[in-house]
């Protein structure tokens, strides 16, 4: 009579073992929570049962081992070791003990085992309440990480930098944790390997080393992996021994153990160790592609309580694993997949979403559209297969979600409730809030003025032309921009948005926004000291494609820190906003700030070898003081009329300013520009380029990064129908008598006889 096994899952990382066990003449139970998932297919006895309800199953093993004897029961590429040990102690199978199944499970008392056995891992401290999180990081020092206690697939983990961060990234980590319990852990510099090895009668064999590649910070997502790993051997071996190490610290002494090693300059830690085998494709396809042992098969006899056959390599090739990662929005059709198929060298292809699927920007691992797994002699042949894979298989996109001005302004009021409406025309009339808040100082007039004065110039068209295509790239510091616009820098989303959006999602939004528009931003400072590191941060994910600016902090020295931390980063240019020394926040944050003298920006553009830029330039003489500092550019602002009530619109100083720096400096200008009509007017009296605030903000709050691309692509389409109506074929060719002034003195005048 066939033996019976009951496997704990029926996902796309748990159908090798079902296989593998049919194969070997084994009648199979295969429990999971959905009935439709892949592998109950395969079952001779498909029972629907979560994987994670233990007391469920060891009730389903019980009855169906009265009906026929269950030999063995085992798991693979999921967290259900508990489950598994909780069966095979209640039926007297091969498999640990619950209590240390429940060790390498729950990351908190992993980390205290490997602690009480001197096994080398992060130093941690467990975490319940925001607070718990906040004096974890003080003992701790940044980076740290954050990460549920009980969940897998790097759902929930999050490395975080500064304190700024860290509310945000709790409610992350929160989020994805079954009980809530998290833990915060030093972050661990260095080169990750994933290790295999099972388990006979407290003998431990690795079966498995490969170099494991995670990206998009601050998440952690494997995008693939590489099978041998290309680490030295005597590094490997220092890490296996580590890694039997914690094997034997969490009392693995039969079945499997799956462990993520870091190589960090104190030498190998231990950053997970499981009891099962590793998913990923690793345990099921890389390694018995590489080696021809068939991992699977051994994890099988082992679970029966038999010792498991050849572990020795038989051959000695590369294969690789690979995600197919595409762009966010909603799946049209995927085409390519037989072709792709017959690529030499692609083994298997999983595909992980179809059409009408809505995939999102990947956090963890299970956000993946898909893998690709390759073989070959080397790893430069198994990569070239995988990229000639990756360009005939075709999965399309389309943004999905139905985006116009409209509706991405519906959506941020809807978010910023009362703080703001995201009236259709934003020009301070009805804003609800002053400073902090959404809208302008003191009676509002400083906000309404910049609207003001780019009403006071109409347009002069010219239509006897050929343009019919107007160029309108520009070209920032030796950076290519699709259009001279920017976003201004913008903070205090807590602060001035009552939390309608997170600070660093905010900026993220923002930076790669504009970028895939084509252009970029300007990330702000804020009140609070550690803020200025959340738009850095951005830039820094973005390769440094954006220009921080920060407040006039009364020393030097802490401006100068900041741009440091700026360069750093790459980050394209830096700047100023000299108008802040009375700013509202920064009172209320009793942060100091002053004017500086030319002799102070001196000091501050000399430590710097970026591009320097001083924000709130309002008159002539400050623009040729500017000058004198050294500044690269200026731009001229009244601070969105947040800084002092009756100011004038930027766009009244503009011309006189341009008259005295122009050729000396570039020369931006902010303050009420919403339509590519008045970007046109800016640039006809000078203004090389145009940032923009509120209506970037409204965008990124109502619906992400593609809310800010789609706003300046919008105004981007209207500047090319502003300069076909000018007769202007590229940006230098829009002149002063693209424009006209009104006569206010005729306007008022003609108030008067109209009454």
């Amino acid at each position: 009579m066939n033996k019976t096994i009951m496997v704990i899952g029926a996902g796309l990382l748990q159908v090798p073992v079902i296989q593998c066990a049919k194969k070997m003449g084994l009648n199979v139970i295969v429990t999971d929570y959905n009935p439709e998932a892949i592998g109950m297919r395969y079952a001779d006895v498909p029972i629907v049962m979560s994987t994670r309800d233990i007391e469920g199953s060891v009730r389903v093993a019980k009855s169906q081992n009265e009906i026929t004897p269950i030999s063995g029961v085992l798991t693979a590429g999921t967290d259900a070791s508990m489950t598994v040990a909780a069966v095979a102690n209640a039926l007297n199978l091969t498999g640990i003990k619950f209590e240390d199944a429940e060790a390498a499970t729950n990351k908190i008392k992993m980390r205290t085992r490997f602690r009480k056995h001197n096994v080398p891992c992060p130093d941690f401290f467990p975490v319940w309440s925001l607070a718990d999180a906040k004096t974890a990081c003080k003992k701790l020092k940044f980076p740290v990480v954050i990460k549920p206690s009980d969940n897998m697939g790097a759902r929930g983990v999050m490395r975080v930098d500064d304190i700024n961060i860290l509310p945000d990234a709790f409610k992350f980590a929160k989020a994805a944790s079954p009980s809530g319990e998290l833990v915060i852990e030093e972050y661990m510099e260095g080169h990750e390997l994933s290790i295999d090895a099972v388990v006979y009668n407290n003998e431990v064999t690795v079966t498995g080393v490969a170099d494991r590649i995670i990206k998009y910070p601050p998440y952690f997502v494997e995008i693939g992996h590489d099978m041998p790993s290309s680490m030295p051997e005597e590094i490997r071996n220092e890490a296996c021994r580590i890694m039997k190490l914690g094997i034997k610290a969490l009392g693995i002494d039969n079945g499997c153990a799956k462990g993520d090693i870091k190589i960090t300059d104190k030498g190998p830690m231990i950053g997970e160790l499981a009891a099962r085998l590793s998913g990923g494709f690793m345990s099921a396809y890389t390694y018995p592609l590489s080696t021809g042992v068939d991992l699977i098969k051994a994890a099988i006899e082992i679970s029966l309580g038999q010792e498991p056959g050849n572990l020795e390599p038989i051959r000695n090739k590369v294969c690789i694993e690979r995600a197919i990662i595409t762009n966010p929005g909603i799946v049209n059709s995927i085409t390519g997949l037989e072709d792709a198929l017959k690529i030499p060298g692609i083994a298997e292809i999983f595909i992980n979403v179809k059409k009408g699927d809505k995939i999102v920007k990947p956090r963890s691992n299970v956000e993946k559209a898909g893998h690709i797994i390759a073989v070959a002699d080397t790893l430069e042949e198994a990569e070239a297969a995988v990229e000639k894979c990756k360009q005939t298989l075709k999965i399309e996109i389309s943004e999905g979600e139905e985006i116009s001005m409209q509706r991405i302004r519906f959506l941020a009021r809807e978010k910023l409730k009362k703080v703001c409406y995201a009236c259709e025309f934003c020009d301070g009339e009805k804003c609800p809030t002053g400073v902090p808040g959404m809208g302008g100082t003191g009676t509002g007039r400083s906000f309404r003025k910049n609207i003001e004065a780019l009403k006071n110039y109409t347009v002069n068209t010219r239509v006897i032309h050929n343009v019919t295509e107007p160029d309108t790239s520009a070209s920032f510091f030796g950076i290519p921009l699709s259009l001279p616009v920017m976003a201004a820098p913008v903070t205090g989303t807590v602060t001035n948005m009552c939390g309608a959006i997170d600070e660093l999602e905010y900026n993220r939004a923002v930076v790669a926004g504009c970028i895939e528009a084509g252009t970029m931003a300007f990330v702000g400072d804020g009140a609070s000291p550690e803020k200025y590191k959340i738009g850095i941060q951005a830039i820094a994910e973005n390769e440094g494609i954006g220009v921080p600016v920060f407040k006039p902090r009364s020393e030097n020295k802490d401006i100068i820190m900041r741009i440091k931390r700026a360069e750093q980063n790459h980050a394209a240019a830096v700047g100023m906003d000299i108008d802040a020394v009375v700013f509202k926040t920064m009172a209320m944050k009793n942060q100091s700030v002053g004017p500086k003298s030319v002799e102070e920006l001196k000091e501050i553009i000399s430590n710097t070898h970026l591009p320097f830029i001083l924000k709130g330039i309002m008159n002539v003489k400050d623009a040729a003081l500017a000058v004198e500092a050294g500044a690269h550019g200026i731009i001229v602002s009244n601070h969105g009329g947040r800084v002092l009530d009756e100011m004038p619109g930027s766009m009244d100083v503009l011309e006189e300013i341009v008259r005295e720096v122009k050729g000396y400096v570039h020369i931006l200008i902010d303050g009420g520009f919403r339509t590519g009509v008045d970007i046109l007017k800016a640039l006809a009296l000078g203004a090389d380029f145009v940032l923009i605030g509120r209506p970037v903000t409204i965008a990124a709050v109502g619906m992400r990064q593609k809310g800010v691309s789609f706003y300046l692509k919008t105004l981007k389409r209207e500047l090319e129908l502003a300069m076909i109506l000018t007769g202007s074929s590229k940006i230098s060719e829009i002149t002063p008598d693209t424009v006209s002034r009104i006569d206010a003195r005729a306007v008022n005048s003609a108030r008067i006889d109209n009454k």
